[in-house]
């Protein structure tokens, strides 16, 4: 179960979510439905369609795009991190916001973090786990 995150001076909800290097901070607040990326509008952030319907894929699930307001803060990665980042965040914030939306955002993946990351490099070899050219002679 997702924990419940609230701002105590502003009462916005509050979500963090992770996706290989990049982390979301999501702020959800009630207002006319605008999505801002790092002060930017999502349309300018994320230039790519599937980066964008990440993120407004979370509303559309449990059907509440126009009442909310959603703030984004994100560092680190690549834009595709960055927006799996920002879709597991917006989550997270949801269930804070309204606990009943819960279920839907479980059922349809939203919650579950994607565990996979960067394999490390190990000594002696190129890569994480490519090795040295073999030579014949």
């Amino acid at each position: 179960m997702v924990t419940v995150k609230k701002d105590k001076r502003t009462g916005d909800a509050i979500g963090t979510g992770r996706r290989k290097s990049s982390v979301a901070r999501v702020r959800i607040r009630s207002g006319s439905g605008n999505i801002t990326v790092n002060t930017k509008p999502i349309q300018e952030f994320f230039r790519n369609e599937q980066d964008r319907r990440a993120i407004v894929d979370t509303l559309k699930a449990v059907e509440n795009t126009d009442g909310l307001d959603v703030l984004i803060t994100v560092q680190g990665g690549g834009t595709t991190g960055q927006a799996g980042a920002c879709r597991m965040g917006l989550a997270r914030a949801l269930v804070s916001y309204d606990g009943e939306m819960f279920q839907v955002l479980r059922d349809g993946g939203f919650l579950t973090r994607d565990s996979r990351m960067k394999e490390r490099k190990k000594p002696g070899l190129h890569g994480a786990r490519r090795g040295t050219q073999f030579s014949k002679r």
